[in-house]
């Protein structure tokens, strides 16, 4: 069976920071692109990085490209995002998907085409 479990989530301040975790299993992780997503209430979802697991190429929207970070642990099939200088305006829930191949349009992460989807975690940013 195939899961992807996030956690890490919660309550922070503006200008702090949070790690979520993205724990995968029933797949082949090592063949796999992990993508963050994430969406706020009345917004679509936004796709906000991502990271080759056969290659470790890694992608960053512009709205969090300097403040966060995407690492994965191929031993613990495990991938990461280290959120740093948080906003108000992160607020959302946060998922990750895996894909075999991933969709960048317009120098934007698209979440078509990711295989496998993670339930979520919530991340609140108070000001």
């Amino acid at each position: 069976e195939v899961q992807l479990v996030e956690s890490g989530g919660g309550l922070v301040q503006a200008g702090g920071s949070l790690r979520l975790s993205c724990a995968a299993s029933g797949f082949a992780f090592d063949d796999y692109a992990i993508g963050w997503f994430r969406q706020a209430p009345g917004k679509e979802r936004e796709g906000i990085s991502c990271i080759n697991n056969n290659g470790g190429g890694t992608y960053y929207s512009d709205s969090v490209k300097g403040r966060f970070t995407i690492s994965s642990d191929n031993a613990k099939n495990t991938v990461y995002l280290q959120m740093n200088s948080l906003k108000p305006e992160d607020t959302a829930v946060y998922f990750c998907a895996a894909g075999g191949t991933v969709t960048i349009v317009a120098g934007t992460l698209r979440p078509y085409g990711m295989d496998y989807w993670g339930k979520g975690t919530l991340v609140t940013v108070s000001s």
